[in-house]
């Protein structure tokens, strides 16, 4: 079993903060595997289910974020789950927007959600740190990351949510290079992207005999093909879309 835990302040006010990105990136994994629903317990929002097989909890501390550990302590305890067992959505402001790096350990540099946990769990969990940017000047940090995400930021917040959410069994599996790599692949800008697919294809392909063309059957549909309507509804709810 693993928890992820997404880290936030609770309450309508803050839902589209940039502080609040770990919510949204719980929300979006929910949305997209069918989890939950929600309910009140270890002072937070938990919900659980299965993501490719494994059993998962999903936690969204409902303490404000400097006391986050609190939930996640008890969590953890409750379930037996060792720090290993536990990985932490979180914004980081040393990291560009959109940018996504994953570590285990470290210290809390700086953020109040990480250091409680630290000193509820120890820090050898794992952390999803998903890039905020930086205002440039340290006494606005706090103003920053407390105002909502702008407009143009909605360009590439929507992609990455839909690629955490998309590609979170690779990370279950314990797959770090591959998951950071896939969400990476998933959030170029457009034209780098399709640049990138172009020189891949042309690697790659090789031309197609008319018989093998026809005798191809149709690929089976998969879960990942599945509609995305919920994921869609949850991005556009957390970006205040409707």
């Amino acid at each position: 079993m693993r928890l992820l835990v997404g880290l936030g302040n609770p309450g309508a006010e803050y839902a589209g903060n940039r502080h609040n990105i770990g919510f949204m990136a719980v929300d979006a994994i929910a949305a997209r595997h069918g989890l939950g629903p929600f309910r009140s317990k270890f002072q937070g929002a938990l919900a659980s289910g299965t993501v490719a097989g494994e059993k998962v909890l999903l936690l969204k501390p409902q303490t404000f974020m400097n006391l986050s550990g609190q939930a996640v302590g008890q969590a953890a305890r409750f379930h037996k789950l060792e720090p290993a067992d536990v990985i932490v959505f979180h914004d980081e402001l040393d990291l560009a927007p959109g940018k996504v790096k994953v570590k285990t350990g470290g210290g809390a540099a700086g953020h109040n959600g990480l250091r409680s946990i630290d000193a509820h769990l120890g820090n050898a969990y794992r952390r999803v740190r998903l890039g905020i940017g930086h205002p440039g000047d340290k006494a606005r940090v706090h103003g920053y990351v407390l105002s909502d995400f702008a407009k143009a930021d909605r360009d590439w917040l929507g992609p990455l949510l839909e690629a955490l959410a998309d590609h979170a069994p690779l990370l279950l599996q314990d797959r770090e290079s591959d998951y950071m790599s896939k969400v990476a692949q998933a959030t170029r800008p457009p034209k780098a992207k399709a640049k990138a697919e172009k020189t891949e294809k042309t690697a790659s392909a090789a031309p197609a005999s008319a018989k093998d063309t026809a005798a191809a059957p149709s690929p089976p549909q998969t879960p990942q093909d599945a509609p995305k309507t919920a994921l869609g509804d949850a991005l556009r709810r957390a970006l205040g879309r409707g």
